[in-house]
């Protein structure tokens, strides 16, 4: 009987999570190839299809402005079709769009596809997440969730990995191919995600108490019920408009601006990284080497982030990345002129401090909202965040070319340390506590 009173935050893994994690994962890990592969390409498709720098803007933040729609679509449909059904449409529509890439000949042909990945990417966001932290026990709710943004890391880094070898193959046209190879990690997502059951928080939310209670046993055993779920009962079923003016309107916009602080140099470096790394000089085999380099300070930077997480407390570790790294941007720009090395060495200390609050911005909207408006959170932080990535990718050739790399450099620390004040005035600590606890306003 002493089974039957624990709540299921606080079982221990089992191999259920084990396999939901590599589910939700594997959408991450797609995310960070399929957006990240357009900047090892960029200049070599720009030579094929003589692209002007309009058009290399706009195909670069295609995929962004994509993410932007189909964050609130993806945040508005798994809240009212559920996390089952829309755990699938993103990998058919990488594996669609990214084999269409290849017979794409004109611009506006490569910005619809790109635009139709981000819409997918867009989806990923809101159900994997949502899916993930509604089974997790609480202990590894942080860790895991934070997984998903180092395994976005390890999928940009494949992707420069990949795309450079494909371009070094003397291929035809080898930057088709690289585009396309997205659709091979998107069948094997597909492949993995068959099988996954609907969310019982979510059919509680929906009044389907038998189909949740049928899950419950399913996933955790036989001794267990609704009754080790007794939070749910408890929730108030309000509508998005009251839920924000309740006071998660407050929550909202301190997710929307620290996401989008933390990601609009982040995609903006991914996007240009050949013309960024040449600005600064690193050019050449070097300059190839250095984009590897930097992506995988990244991923070093969500690891240790990840195994913090629970130590150190969403709270601390958000303003110590967004300082740390805002400092590192600062040196950027204050040593553009200098050797190789330091200006190396800088760009991989910012890739290992911005690590922190990349792993939160899968952890906040997923803790701080209430589940009948978690996935629309993480939608709209999703959307939010994507507008000014967008923004800040399709400026940045004009803004090197403009105002020079040196000033670009100050201009992303500047929107670092915005994201800096805006986490400590209100960032909150929701470090070992249930799902109910971290979103209650009181």
């Amino acid at each position: 009987m002493k089974r039957a009173q624990t709540s299921i935050e606080d079982v221990p893994l089992n191999r259920f999570h084990q396999r939901l994690t590599v589910r939700s994962g594997g959408g991450s890990f797609v995310d960070g190839y399929v957006l990240s592969i357009i900047g090892v390409v960029m200049l070599q498709m720009s030579s094929a299809l003589q692209l002007d720098g309009f058009c290399e803007g706009m195909i670069a933040a295609s995929a962004l402005l994509g993410i932007f729609f189909g964050g609130f679509i993806g945040g508005w449909l798994t809240d009212v079709f559920g996390r089952k059904r829309m755990f699938l449409v993103g990998p058919v529509i990488f594996v669609l769009a990214s084999v269409a890439q290849c017979w794409a000949d004109t611009a506006l042909a490569l910005f619809m596809l790109r635009l139709l990945i981000g819409v997918a990417v867009g989806i990923e966001y809101p159900v994997a997440t949502a899916l993930l932290v509604e089974f997790l026990p609480r202990q590894y709710r942080g860790p895991r969730l934070a997984a998903l943004a180092l395994l976005w890391f390890a999928g940009a880094a494949c992707a420069y990995v990949v795309g450079e070898l494909i371009l070094r193959s003397d291929a035809e046209q080898a930057w088709r191919w690289v585009l396309a190879s997205g659709a091979v990690l998107g069948a094997l997502l597909l492949l993995i995600r068959l099988g996954t059951p609907e969310s019982p928080r979510w059919l509680l939310s929906k009044g389907r108490r038998n189909e949740a209670q049928a899950i419950i046993k399913q996933v955790y055993g036989r001794a267990f019920s609704l009754a080790n779920l007794p939070e749910q009962a408890q929730e108030r079923k309000l509508p998005l408009r009251a839920l924000l003016h309740s006071g998660y309107g407050k929550r909202m916009m301190f997710v929307v601006v620290f996401w989008t602080c933390s990601i609009v140099p982040v995609f903006s470096v991914y996007a240009f990284a050949p013309k960024v790394l040449a600005a600064l000089r690193l050019t050449g085999d070097f300059g190839s080497i250095s984009s590897v380099a930097i992506t995988l300070f990244f991923v070093i930077g969500c690891l240790i982030a990840t195994r913090l997480i629970n130590t150190v407390g969403r709270r601390n570790m958000l303003i110590c990345s967004f300082l740390f790294s805002g400092m590192a941007l600062l040196g950027l720009g204050a040593y553009n002129s200098s050797s190789s090395g330091l200006i190396l060495l800088f760009f991989s200390l910012y890739a290992l401090f911005i690590g922190g609050a990349q792993v939160l911005t899968l952890v906040y909207p997923n803790e701080i909202f209430p589940t009948e408006m978690r996935s629309m959170a993480v939608g709209i932080g999703t959307s939010f965040s994507r507008v000014g990535a967008a923004a800040g990718t399709y400026l940045v050739p004009a803004s090197l070319s403009g105002i020079g790399v040196a000033n670009t450099m100050y201009a992303a620390a500047v929107i670092t340390l915005i994201g800096l004040v805006v986490s400590w005035l209100y960032a909150p600590e929701t470090n070992a506590l249930s799902l109910r606890e971290a979103a209650a306003l009181d």
